[in-house]
């Protein structure tokens, strides 16, 4: 009910388990599944790898209660492009939705900080507090405009603004709210995430954000 309310966006079945999401795929190659993850039969997990497998033209995002690691990667393993809760609204779920027909990840700010605990092996309690990484860390430290990066070079040759706007989208913020953060336009925003995607041969922001926690760009 809620994606029929939504502009731009067709709902042309709905499934009560993975097996029938499969066949429903089949029959009307959609853009977009949105996935349950605990279902009868055949799980979102498993639906979504044979559908990635068969139909690669159709993107899955993953819309679920459970937001643990013990859900969050075998989907993204799967080939879910997408991870939402269900306390998601209509506004991010259609956000979601666009970001992943673009070719991008649609993963909430909740599931990102998830990879990165993950990627980085600490919970939120051993996160560092403030943007930099502390004294004798890398990464870049200071107020956002200043663009200082840490101790040593900068990898993969960005430059200290592009390592700026890594770090803000680490944080999740959209390149809307990077743009005012950083005083800057839209287009020079999106002008530094090509340059820096073409720099650290991330695919989309998922990828970037890893790049961000291994390289300490935080």
């Amino acid at each position: 009910m809620l994606l029929g309310l939504l502009p731009d966006i067709e709902v042309v079945g709905a499934a009560a388990d993975g097996e029938e999401a499969v066949r429903l795929v089949g029959e009307h190659r959609p853009e977009v599944v949105l996935m349950d993850l605990r279902m009868p039969r055949c799980d979102g997990v498993e639906a979504t790898r044979r559908i990635r497998s068969r139909y690669p033209g159709t993107h899955v995002v993953v819309l679920t209660t459970f937001a643990d690691d013990g859900s969050l990667f075998p989907a993204l393993r799967a080939g879910a492009r997408g991870y939402l809760t269900k306390d998601a609204g209509g506004e991010e779920i259609a956000r979601a939705i666009a970001e992943v027909t673009a070719g991008r990840a649609g993963l909430s700010p909740a599931v990102q900080g998830r990879m990165l605990d993950a990627l980085t092996g600490a919970g939120p309690e051993r996160r560092p507090e403030g943007r930099g990484s502390g004294p004798g860390g890398s990464g870049v430290a200071g107020e956002p405009g200043q663009g200082a990066p840490g101790r040593g070079e900068l990898p993969d040759g960005l430059t200290a603004r592009e390592a700026e706007v890594l770090a803000l989208v680490a944080e999740g913020l959209s390149n809307t709210e990077i743009a005012a953060r950083l005083h800057v336009s839209m287009a020079t925003v999106k002008t530094h995430i090509n340059n820096l995607f073409a720099k650290t041969g991330a695919r989309d922001r998922a990828q970037a954000v890893g790049y961000a926690y291994r390289h300490g760009i935080t």
